[in-house]
């Protein structure tokens, strides 16, 4: 039998349950769906990406007025803009010179409001 580490949370003898693994087993979504998801959650692991999204739940605004509002450059903002427009959160429209975006749609507050209410849990 193999050792176990000192501060290891480990079963004391090892008991496969198959009945559980079976359920597991026909409810787990296919690899590429995981790593779709995994890859969404990425975009949320980035905090300038993070403060961009919450100047997106107050108004619609243009590359300009984030940079400002965020003390960036354009450059670095539209960097991010485009990783957060390729994971479908924030979608952008053209009028005149300007471009401006916006949340993609409802589902990116909810996300965000759940981290955080997660977050506050004691």
């Amino acid at each position: 039998m193999a050792k176990r580490e000192e501060n290891c949370e480990c079963c004391d003898t090892f008991e496969v349950h198959e009945n559980l693994l079976e359920i597991v087993n026909e409810t787990m979504p296919e690899e590429t769906e995981l790593y779709d998801l995994a890859e969404l959650f990425k975009v949320f692991g980035d905090s300038t990406r993070i403060r961009i999204l919450f100047v997106l739940f107050e108004a619609e605004v243009c590359v300009c007025d984030l940079a400002e509002v965020l003390h960036m450059t354009q450059s670095a903002i539209s960097h991010q803009l485009r990783i957060l427009k390729q994971s479908k959160l924030v979608k952008s429209r053209r009028e005149g010179k300007s471009v401006f975006y916006s949340l993609a749609d409802d589902h990116v507050r909810t996300i965000i409001a759940q981290g955080r209410e997660h977050i506050e849990e004691e």
